[in-house]
């Protein structure tokens, strides 16, 4: 049984009692939640919907927990409840009730853990966007891992998804990328404020060597070959590094595209007649401060050039324009103050900031080794990049290290600890049940151990403590998806793959032995505690998949 089935039993229940009672049953929500308890020895789950409507329907707590345990007792399946406190029911199940799961999930395969919980929404989930005047950085990394693994969560639950890589390819720091490639091509210093790096000189003689004509043009023409070519070398790289760290955007939007296709006069257009424009000293202003912002905000100059936060408010109408409901903007821990002007931007347009735009804020990633922080990249000059981050610990230890923690969080990636082939190591421990799940079942078909078909399954069987641990592990699963999505939260998957189900297998595997030993024959207990190994590793893949991880099945 399932924690939704159980939930529906508990609701049941409800309609019953209150039918019997002559109750007012439009108190009764059309859903419930059964939780498993802080403590094991309280039962195998929780739930507090005596609690929820003793107010509603006059009746004390915890007379109507005693009516709801009575109706509950003769439900297939539960084994016993009880009442504690001001009413909560603890309810354990019997043995083939729980042990059911393990065929659920199963029969379910790559679909178990999905959801319709944000079936309708449809949002546009923008992550990354560096600028194309270097490679990704390891503050984009750990972007690119927490986006990555957010997108997949949020397609998990039946939101409609569409993930977007911003390029800033306009602008005074495109000049200043175009300046230092066409110093680097002419063997001198790199302009004061343009950008150094062994890339640079890379990205200058593959511009020559492509553009050969390039040397015999004029500083001002020449800069501008820079400019065209250096951006598109400098956009494939990041696409093919991202790529090869296994994220792909639906959308790459280029900030050129606004100003090309007029649509910053537009959304300029739009802020008028929304009536929160105004003119002062040659410039046109956005009056910000009237949502909260600190101080109004520049969209044109004296000079007519256009502000960086005007092609923000273009690229934000542009995404509403194209029917997404909510914006979702990851940024990095320097933009604290993107947040306040961002929503006061939202909210000019007529939109609700708190429901139409979320920013996200993530925190500084630091790379160890020794012990002390990694400040060079040998070939950006000045940070880590994605590529050092991956020669260090591999593709899938990096993003399993950055979708680990919460974002809000800085954090520091230890290279010893995160190649270490130890338990110590969290990527390990948990490919390692990935891995040995994998090799159970193969062991098994060798000894003609197979879980043969549902009807043969015997669930009933699965009735050690250990197995029950592990088997309420896995109920989990569903919940933590579901909640991780919507609290935008992808390390909860993590932390529940390792503190949840790796180390209930660990303790299962070591106390509950699946194969028969030398001649033993093979039982239906080890048949039922194979169909409970093949479950973990289906949530153990599923829930790998959800952060862009491999669920080896060797190691």
């Amino acid at each position: 049984m399932t924690p939704a089935e159980l939930a529906s039993v508990v609701l049941a229940a409800a309609h019953a009692v209150f039918t019997e009672r002559g109750l007012d049953r439009a108190a009764l929500p059309e859903h419930t939640v059964v939780e498993r308890p802080r403590n094991p020895e309280h039962g195998d789950y929780a739930s507090t919907l005596a609690l929820q409507l003793s107010k509603k329907v006059g009746v004390p707590p915890r007379e109507l927990a005693a009516a709801l345990s009575d109706e509950l007792g003769r439900a297939p399946g539960i084994k016993s409840v009880e009442i504690a406190g001001p009413g909560f029911l603890n309810i354990r199940l019997d043995a083939a009730a729980a042990g059911q799961l393990a065929r659920v999930i199963v029969e379910a395969g790559t679909e178990y853990g999905r959801s319709d919980r944000l079936a309708g929404e449809k949002i546009n989930l923008e992550f990354v966007s560096a600028n194309p005047t270097g490679p990704v950085h390891i503050g984009g990394v750990r972007w690119a891992a927490v986006g990555d693994a957010l997108s997949r969560l949020l397609r998990a639950t039946g939101a409609n998804v569409g993930t977007e890589y911003y390029f800033n390819d306009a602008g005074s720091q495109i000049d200043r990328f175009a300046r230092s490639l066409l110093a680097a091509a002419k063997g001198e210093p790199a302009p004061e404020d343009g950008y150094g790096g062994a890339y640079i000189a890379e990205i200058a003689a593959e511009v020559q060597s492509r553009r050969p004509e390039v040397r015999s043009l004029d500083d001002d023409a020449a800069q501008e070959v820079f400019r065209v070519e250096g951006v598109a070398l400098m956009f494939d790289e990041i696409r093919s590094s991202l790529r090869d760290f296994g994220v792909e955007f639906d959308t790459y939007f280029n900030e050129k595209d606004l100003h090309d296709r007029g649509e910053l006069d537009l959304a300029l257009n739009r802020l008028r007649e929304q009536g929160h424009l105004y003119e002062s000293e040659g410039a046109t202003w956005l009056r910000t401060t009237d949502f909260g912002d600190d101080k109004d905000r520049v969209l044109r100059k004296s000079n007519g050039e256009w502000t960086y936060f005007a092609a923000d408010c273009a690229y934000y109408l542009d995404k509403r324009e194209r029917g997404f409901e909510r914006v979702v903007i990851m940024l990095g821990a320097d933009h604290h103050g993107y947040i306040g002007r961002m929503k006061a931007m939202a909210a000019c347009f007529g939109d609700d900031p708190e429901r139409n735009l979320e920013i996200l804020i993530g925190q500084l990633v630091n790379l160890l080794r020794d012990g002390a922080p990694m400040r060079m990249s040998k070939r950006a000059g000045t940070v880590i990049t994605l590529e050092d981050l991956v020669d260090a610990i591999g593709v899938d230890a990096s993003r399993y290290a950055l979708a680990r923690y919460s974002s809000d969080s800085p954090i520091d990636i230890d290279i010893e600890l995160w190649t270490r082939a130890t338990r110590d190591n969290p990527v390990y421990y948990v490919q390692y049940v990935a891995a040995r799940t994998a090799g159970v079942a193969r062991n098994a078909a060798e000894v003609g151990l197979v879980p043969g078909g549902a009807d043969a399954f015997r669930p009933e069987l699965l009735d050690h403590e250990k197995e029950n641990e592990l088997l309420k592990a896995l109920a989990e699963f569903p919940a933590v998806v579901a909640t991780a999505a919507e609290l935008r939260e992808p390390h909860r998957v993590a932390r529940y793959l390792e503190e949840n189900v790796a180390a209930s297998y660990h303790r299962f595997y070591d106390n509950c032995r699946v194969l028969p030993l030398g001649d033993e024959e093979v039982t239906d207990l080890h048949r039922a505690r194979l169909w409970l190994n093949n479950a973990t590793r289906t949530v153990i893949a599923n829930g790998l998949h959800l952060l862009g991880v491999s669920a080896p099945e060797r190691m």
